[in-house]
């Protein structure tokens, strides 16, 4: 497993990293705890050391996961784990008509930041990010508070390095949070369909110190090509929603267009995708979620096959896709 500098937080971290939004259990749905477990054991096992997971993600159920399985490493410095304060009011992503009280008062960063330390069993967080992010509340009065108790928390030593997960395919609404040293890290939809964080999120990353974190790479399944015009989902999973009426078989076609470009440089599709995020040197990690240990295994043998080709990555440039399939 290769490793990258994330921004200026110093941390040395996998190129693949674990997204933990699968082990909540409550929006995908499939896996159980003694396999996430596995997961979990098998990753440290490839060499991952860098997890994310979220507060919100079963209600604190996958921190608690993670923290009850990976405590002697996360406390002996192997791996860094990396969460997140859900918006007060669940709206994702962040609107910009929405009053900052509403999504991120004091009280509640606050709140949030101590229940993820229970939660994982820790000390300090190695990283906290706020889980949605519009740069209009720069200019909501409720700002400056809220920004002198984030850094009251990284001075108290309860948050070691503060990030921002970016709105889903809306890597402009954070260009201006991110100026801010405060702020290291920057989580972000990237991948083959959706390359708009290349424009202006990577040109900031070359002039600040800026860790890269790419979640959804696979576009939640539509980038593996298991995602058919007949696939059916189990009960109550929310890409149910995501993959509504047509969108399943268009999301197949497009599958099968790319498999067309694999060949002895690449082998499969999920391969593809994990090394067309690494190809950009800009990014630090790529989290995708991973559920079961055989999925760990493939995932990070990616890191060692390297960057795409220039040939490869130039075919790539006409699949880009410019959709949002999130719920609104």
């Amino acid at each position: 497993m290769n490793s990258r500098t994330l921004g200026p937080t110093g941390y040395s971290v996998s190129e693949i990293g674990f997204g933990g939004w699968g082990l909540g259990a409550d929006m995908w749905r499939g896996a159980d705890d003694a396999l996430a477990r596995e997961a979990l054991r098998a990753a440290v096992d490839q060499g991952v050391t860098f997890f994310d997971t979220a507060l919100a993600y079963g209600s604190g159920h996958s921190e608690r996961l993670i923290g009850e399985v990976l405590r002697d490493h996360i406390r002996a410095g192997r791996v860094r784990i990396a969460t997140k304060v859900p918006p007060l009011n669940e709206e994702w992503p962040g609107r910009a008509n929405r009053p900052l009280a509403a999504v991120f008062p004091v009280r509640h960063i606050a709140a949030s930041t101590e229940t993820s330390l229970q939660n994982l069993g820790v000390e300090a967080l190695s990283l906290q990010q706020l889980h949605v992010w519009h740069d209009a509340w720069l200019d909501d009065p409720d700002w400056e508070t809220c920004y002198d108790r984030m850094g009251r928390l990284k001075r108290e030593g309860k948050v070691l390095h503060w990030g921002i997960s970016i709105n889903d395919h809306a890597p402009e609404t954070a260009l201006r949070v991110l100026a801010d040293p405060l702020f290291e890290t920057a989580q972000v939809i990237y991948n083959i369909y959706d390359r708009s964080p290349e424009a202006a999120l990577f040109g900031l990353a070359r002039t600040k110190p800026l860790g890269i974190i790419v979640r959804v790479p696979f576009d939640e399944g539509a980038l593996t090509g298991q995602i058919r015009s007949t696939t059916v989902f189990p009960p109550g999973d929310w890409r149910e929603e995501y993959f509504k009426g047509d969108r399943r078989a268009e999301a197949e076609r497009r599958g099968k267009a790319l498999a067309g470009l694999l060949d002895a440089e690449v082998e499969t599709l999920p391969e593809l995708a994990l090394r067309f995020c690494l190809s950009s040197p800009a990014v630090s990690t790529v989290i995708p979620g991973m559920r079961r240990p055989a999925h760990v295994r493939q995932n990070a043998a990616a890191s060692a096959k390297g960057p795409l080709s220039p040939r490869l990555l130039s075919q790539l440039k006409g699949h880009a896709w410019d959709k949002n399939w999130y719920p609104d």
